[in-house]
């Protein structure tokens, strides 16, 4: 994931200055502890006693205090979990589907009833892809894979009754044991057998649909739903569930939610118009700790990996905790003003009551719990009470140097610029063929004390930029982008501190410098991922 390479780099100097091979044997051969641990699995085992991963913690004090204890405890200590059977896993059962995974998950999908799909993922890692073929048999292989520890193994199952209270969709995943002798998963059988595996229903199949999302009529990934946003002015991001989530994901201290980590369900609405809500999937990353080490201390510093923010009773630096996100957060947060984050922020508060946080830091195996539920609860406790605050420092990063973008159709962007604010409106063609004129589809106040420099992307067609410059001041700095089409620039006013960038050059106007072409390192609004 983009997460992960990033912490490479951070670490590598550390790895490369140090000299061996990476470890044969790194990762422990079976999951299964105590005793008949080592023989043959009998086949009606409904449960077994396993540990996620006991090879984290056989390390030295000198090595923890370089490398930091992370979670090495907790991925040692024992939890019983059920043994995986497919056939009663879930009702009518479940079959092997396609290979899954990025640079370092081990996963795949399962297929059940009514085309319903299911996420099969271990929660141990695998990150030799991350690294150049020449580095994948050096120590550095071990440095990454040890870093795995930072993360809680069993964090995932602490959040739904939270994402519940917070009005906030979820997966519902639990904790199975794959058997060493595993055949039932097709091709993937021999990369889990041994392995304790999260499993989780996707949201794929309409049958998947739970309560909180009653109305949808499809789901969809996130690059299907950002081409449908770019192309149709009809389609729109539900910006203040999207908010909502994203305020949760502070909280939990979850840093890796980039725009893939997201899945959306589509809401019909009047007019022809569809509205996208974000469903969080893998929360992996949820109560990460990472600078109890030396080496780890030194990359999570702000000029070097500052994404990797260890969770604490305090937030730290909110940048950092949401620089993953960037891409996303850009386009599903882009009309939320301050009052709109302080208000969801005081709702969370009330909705977050201690009883519940209480609740589901037990939803931790018992000695999980035992070794990390109180400093959990009591965390989140003091950072539901910092909410407001964090979610203030959360928009003013978002606020600094905003971008928005149209679409494929022709937009009249309508920009009216004073010393003290910048308003922006963005009108769009009305979808009822009988109506003559545009909509107002985008309203959104931008204060120089707050924005340092403002993007707008006119994207297709054949867009309108209406700029007017009142006062004498030194205005909010204004890039145009005026993307494909015959774009044209009405001006009044001065047109200090405005750019103009156009591959036709034809956005001119009287009193305006002639449009230059789109810088090289310009990358279009209308990409589909964060590349």
């Amino acid at each position: 994931m983009p997460g992960f390479r990033r912490r490479l780099r951070a670490l590598a100097l550390a790895g490369l200055a140090a000299s061996g091979c990476a470890r044969l044997h790194y990762f422990q051969p079976d999951a299964r502890i105590g005793p008949g641990s080592t023989e043959a699995l009998p086949a009606t085992a409904d449960s077994v006693l396993i540990t996620a991963g006991r090879h984290y913690n056989h390390h030295s004090g000198i090595f923890c205090l370089v490398w930091g204890r992370h979670y090495r405890r907790v991925w040692a200590a024992p939890a019983t979990v059920p043994v995986l059977h497919l056939a009663t896993a879930m009702p009518g059962g479940l079959k092997p589907g396609k290979s899954g995974g990025g640079f370092q998950s081990i996963s795949m999908t399962l297929t059940g009833p009514q085309n319903r799909e299911y996420a099969l993922r271990a929660l141990d890692k695998e990150p030799r892809k991350t690294l150049p073929f020449l580095l994948r048999h050096s120590f550095l292989l071990n440095v990454v894979r040890d870093a795995t520890s930072a993360a809680n193994p069993y964090g995932a199952f602490t959040v739904p009754p939270l994402a519940q209270a917070a009005g906030v969709p979820h997966t519902r995943p639990r904790l199975v044991y794959i058997r060493q002798d595993e055949t039932g998963l097709g091709p993937n059988s021999e990369r889990f057998r041994g392995k304790v595996a999260l499993l989780e229903e996707k949201y794929n199949a309409l049958a998947s649909c739970t309560p909180d999302l009653a109305g949808a009529a499809d789901f969809v990934g996130g690059e299907a739903m950002l081409k449908n946003v770019y192309t149709h002015p009809s389609h729109f991001i539900d910006q203040p569930a999207f908010l909502r989530a994203r305020l949760l994901d502070v909280w939990l201290g979850d840093w890796d939610r980039h725009e893939g980590q997201w899945q959306w369900a589509a809401f019909p609405e009047p007019g022809g118009r569809v509205r996208y809500r974000g469903i969080p999937k893998d929360r992996d990353q949820v109560y990460f700790r990472f600078d109890d080490g030396a080496i780890p201390w030194l990359a999570a510093r702000p000029f070097i990996a500052s994404q990797f923010q260890t969770f604490k009773p305090t937030y730290g630096y909110l940048p950092g905790l949401v620089f993953q996100a960037r891409f996303i957060d850009q386009r599903g947060l882009s009309q939320m003003t301050r009052a709109d984050f302080l208000r969801v922020a005081t709702d969370l508060q009330r909705r977050l009551p201690d009883s519940l946080i209480d609740r589901a830091a037990h939803c931790l195996p018992p000695a999980a719990f035992a070794l990390e539920g109180p400093r959990l609860a009591t965390a989140l406790k003091a950072r539901r009470d910092a909410l407001p605050q964090a979610a203030e420092a959360f928009y003013l990063t978002l606020t600094h140097e905003p971008t928005l973008g149209g679409t494929a159709q022709p937009e009249r962007f309508v920009v009216q610029r004073y010393p003290d604010s910048t308003t922006v409106r963005v009108f769009s063609p009305v979808q009822n063929q009988q109506l003559a004129g545009d909509s107002l589809r985008f309203r959104r106040t931008y204060f120089t004390a707050e924005t340092h420099e403002l993007t707008l992307d006119g994207l297709g067609g054949d867009d309108v930029f209406e700029v007017t410059t009142t006062g004498a001041g030194k205005p909010i700095r204004v890039l145009l982008y005026g993307g494909e089409g015959h774009d044209r620039l009405r001006l009044q006013g001065s047109s200090r501190r405005l750019h103009l960038f156009d591959e036709a050059s034809d956005m001119t106007a009287a009193g305006a410098h002639r449009p230059s072409l789109p810088k090289k390192k310009h990358r279009a609004y209308n990409r589909l991922n964060d590349d």
